[in-house]
């Protein structure tokens, strides 16, 4: 197991950084529309007055630090993947108790990772081929100090193991609990490509909606994927 407390930190500063999710998550007006977060326990709480499921489309508010919660245009693209936490989605630098927001140093990095996890739910749940679920391609600006994976080598290995991500996960919980701020590292789906881990969702800003996307399953891989921005098919290779 890799030291924490040895590991280098880096300053990460990506304009233009690229995260992928499902479309089929809405804004959450709470997160766009209310400009102060200190305000939002109260807003909740007379909300739930008349509408029960709002901590459906909420998540978990107390994950995440009030001083630490953002608020403005496309904050839910920030906050919704550390309120919408379980141990039933796991992640590489997480057993699924707390959030990490993942994100690509460049668009062929988030494509080739979120394809990857997507294949793995249609083999194992026994999808038929054909177009399936549909993306949008998330631009934001990462400025953190991030422990840094890059050029550990073989040192590392344990941790970007591209299947067993128990070393990984154990390495997580050590620096998100001694105050780490998340992880720089080496894409272990695109070589070349560069991925970061945020603990926080005020590590990243400036979040904005790119391109809309299709992925197609073939029975045994996604081949190809659609822009519907701009009416083109790409195969994956």
């Amino acid at each position: 197991m890799i030291d924490p407390t040895a590991l280098p930190v880096a300053e990460i500063e990506w304009r233009g950084a690229v995260r992928i999710i499902r479309s089929v998550f809405p804004p959450i007006d709470l997160f766009e529309d209310i400009a102060d977060p200190a305000d939002w326990p109260l807003l909740i709480a007379a909300e739930q007055k008349t509408n029960p499921r709002l901590m459906e489309t909420i998540g978990n508010l107390d994950l995440v630090p009030p001083e630490r919660r953002v608020s403005g245009p496309g904050a839910s693209w920030l906050m919704a993947p550390f309120t919408h936490v379980s141990p039933d989605r796991p992640s590489r630098f997480s057993d699924g108790r707390f959030g990490v927001l993942y994100a690509g140093d460049r668009f062929e990095v988030a494509l080739l990772e979120t394809v990857h996890h997507h294949g793995r739910f249609m083999r194992a749940t026994a999808q038929p081929a054909g177009w399936t679920s549909q993306f949008r391609e998330i631009l934001l600006d990462i400025d953190a100090a991030l422990h840094d994976l890059r050029g550990l080598g073989q040192e590392a290995a344990e941790v970007l193991d591209p299947v067993d991500y128990a070393g990984s996960q154990q390495l997580g919980a050590r620096l998100r609990a001694a105050g780490a701020q998340g992880l720089a590292y080496p894409s272990v789906r695109c070589a070349g490509g560069d991925c970061a881990g945020l603990f926080y969702p005020d590590l990243a800003s400036r979040p904005m909606q790119g391109r809309h996307l299709d992925y197609h399953w073939n029975g045994e891989r996604v081949d190809l994927y659609r822009d519907r921005s701009a009416c083109a098919v790409f195969r994956i290779v």
